[in-house]
């Protein structure tokens, strides 16, 4: 039987330990995600004989995700079957890699339903291509940049610290007031799961080795981002946010936080921008970076 709880602090270690090397770059497998967004999507985590299973509550009913760890894969999936029988449900994997759901159809030939998710896909970039913006397909975002800096002579770039959160949410606060006039009540639940997960991450910033930046402008914080490891290589932007009416504020937020990564991690190479959704703003905003990975997931249904 497998004993799932809701993510709280004090699982960080023993789930970071179950991560470790598995080189999984997905922003499922963000520790702070998984404590920021987790009552949203009623996540559930367990440890279970070296395996990291974690379950949450899809549109049509209960979800997890592709065990991570050590220990013999066919009876972690074996576990996770029975649980979901128990709760009278039929097994649904979410954010497989190809890979995964080769390997699920290899174990389980012809008993799942396996379809591309291209709404979740994650984008990553080369901490490289953020921080440099080279090449004509980037021109138009080194623009921005340079608008932002003839604009405003006096800009500069600080780390996160926790004595800046307050300045951070006061620019949350702005952007939440813009987006409802232009979104209207509809996104009103989205905005309030964010919400909760951006102020849980930001009130465990140290504990979970979150990272952040922020830009002044005239002393005021005008935008801001913060994320965290995933894996080895690839680090996860959880949030970044910025005030709309100031031209080039997310350009250089997105610009200046790349460079510090590669100034303070080298050894990370990609910067996971997380999925779009399906929203066709977002998808646009995403794509017009040029990502030089979309991260391919899939999900699986027992037929």
């Amino acid at each position: 039987m497998i004993e799932f709880h809701k993510p709280t602090l004090a699982d960080k270690e023993w789930v970071t330990h179950c991560l470790v090397g598995e080189d999984r770059r997905g922003c499922e497998y963000s520790f702070a995600g998984m404590l920021g967004w987790g009552p949203a999507y009623g996540r559930e985590i367990a440890q279970w004989e070296g395996w990291f299973l974690s379950r949450s509550m899809g549109r049509g009913g209960h979800v997890y995700l592709w065990p991570a760890g050590t220990g013999e894969l066919p009876k972690a999936l074996e576990a996770i079957e029975a649980d979901a029988q128990a709760l009278g449900e039929p097994v649904r994997f979410i954010c497989l890699t190809r890979e995964q759901a080769r390997e699920l159809e290899r174990l389980r030939p012809g008993q799942f339903d396996i379809r591309e998710d291209r709404d979740n896909f994650d984008y990553l970039y080369e901490v490289d291509k953020l921080s440099d913006l080279a090449g004509r397909k980037l021109h138009s975002k080194r623009n921005h940049c340079k608008r932002f800096e003839e604009n405003n002579p006096d800009w500069v770039y600080e780390d996160m610290t926790e004595e800046a959160i307050p300045e951070c949410m006061e620019v949350d606060a702005a952007w939440e007031e813009r987006s409802r006039e232009r979104e209207g009540a509809s996104e009103a639940q989205d905005m309030a799961d964010e919400k909760r997960a951006m102020v849980t991450t930001l009130e465990n910033f140290r504990a979970l080795n979150a990272e952040g930046g922020l830009i002044r402008v005239e002393g005021r914080v005008v935008a801001f981002t913060v994320g965290s490891p995933i894996c080895a290589d690839t680090f996860d932007v959880h949030f970044e946010k910025a005030l709309g009416e100031i031209q080039g504020a997310y350009a250089m937020i997105n610009r200046e936080f790349a460079r510090r990564i590669r100034q303070r991690h080298p050894q990370v190479r990609y910067l996971n921008r997380e999925e779009d959704m399906g929203l066709e703003g977002l998808r646009k905003a995403k794509e017009s970076y040029y990502p030089d990975l979309l991260l391919e997931k899939y999900v699986a249904v027992r037929i």
